[in-house]
C-alpha cells in the first residue's frame, strides 16, 4: 500500500510540474486543471495511506514535500503569470507570503500528532488554497492575452491574502475521516452526485465556476461543521 500511496502522490508532483510548465507556455486552462488533477490525486494518496496498518514516515514527508510544488509554487506561478504577466510588487510580496505560509502549514501538519487530527485540520489545507486559486483561474481562462475586468487583479491578490492567513491560522478544517462522519452512508452518494454536477457544469462550460464554488463552500462552512461535531460528542 505504501508504494501505491507513494506512487500516486508522485503523479500529485507530476501534475503540479506539469502545470508550471503549461503556464510558462499560456496553457492556462490545461495549468488549472493539472493543479485540481493533482488535489484529486492527493486525496487518493491519503486514502490509501490511511489503509496501510504500519504509517509511512517516508510517504508523509514525501506528500509534504510535493504539497510545496503543487499547491504552493504551482498556483503561484499560474496566477502570476495568468493576471498580472509583468512585474507587480504587491503580487510578489501575496503570491511569496502564500508560499511561505504554506510551508509552515505543511512544516506545522508534519509535527502535530496524529490524534489530534482525528477529524480536522489546524489550518486550511493546501490542497484547497491551490484548489480555490485554480478554479479562480479557470472562471477567467483565455488562450491568449487579452484585458481582464478591472477588479479581478485585486480579488485575486485578496483571495491569495486571505489563503496564506487561513492556512497558518488555528481556524479547524474537515478532513476526510470528518467528511465520512458527517455524511456517513451518504459519502459515496454525495460525490457520485457532486461528479455528475461537474460533468454537466463541463458541458455548460462553467467548471470553473463549479469548483471555485465548492472550495468555497468547503472554506466557509467547514468550521461550523466542526464546532457542531464538537458540541456533540
Amino acid at each position: 500500500m505504501n508504494y501505491l500511496a507513494n506512487l500516486l502522490t508522485l503523479l500529485s508532483l507530476a501534475c503540479g510540474f506539469g502545470s508550471m510548465i503549461f503556464s510558462l507556455e499560456n496553457h492556462f486552462t490545461f495549468a488549472s486543471w493539472a493543479i485540481i488533477l493533482s488535489v484529486v490525486f492527493d486525496g487518493l494518496d491519503g486514502q490509501v495511506a490511511r489503509k496501510n496498518p504500519v504509517p509511512s514516515g517516508f510517504g508523509k514527508e514525501l506528500d509534504s514535500l510535493v504539497d510545496v510544488v503543487s499547491f504552493g509554487i504551482a498556483p503561484a506561478v499560474l496566477g502570476y503569470i495568468f493576471i498580472y504577466r509583468t512585474f507587480y510588487f504587491w503580487a510578489t510580496l501575496a503570491l511569496f507570503l502564500y508560499l511561505v505560509c504554506s510551508v509552515i502549514r505543511l512544516a506545522k501538519y508534519n509535527i502535530t500528532p496524529k490524534e489530534k487530527l482525528l477529524t480536522y485540520f489546524y489550518g486550511l489545507p493546501t490542497t484547497v488554497g491551490g484548489g480555490v486559486l485554480a478554479s479562480f483561474i479557470l472562471i477567467y481562462r483565455k488562450g491568449e492575452y487579452s484585458s481582464l475586468p478591472q477588479p479581478v487583479p485585486f480579488i485575486f491578490l485578496f483571495l491569495v491574502v486571505l489563503l496564506a492567513f487561513l492556512m497558518v491560522s488555528r481556524v479547524h478544517y474537515l478532513n476526510l475521516d470528518g467528511l465520512k462522519q458527517v455524511l456517513g452512508k451518504r459519502i459515496r452518494l454525495t460525490l457520485l452526485v457532486l461528479l455528475f454536477l461537474l460533468i454537466i457544469a463541463a458541458f455548460l462550460r462553467r467548471a470553473g465556476v463549479s469548483l471555485f464554488i465548492l472550495f468555497v463552500i468547503y472554506l466557509i462552512f467547514s468550521p461550523f461543521v466542526i464546532k457542531r461535531l464538537n458540541g456533540k460528542s
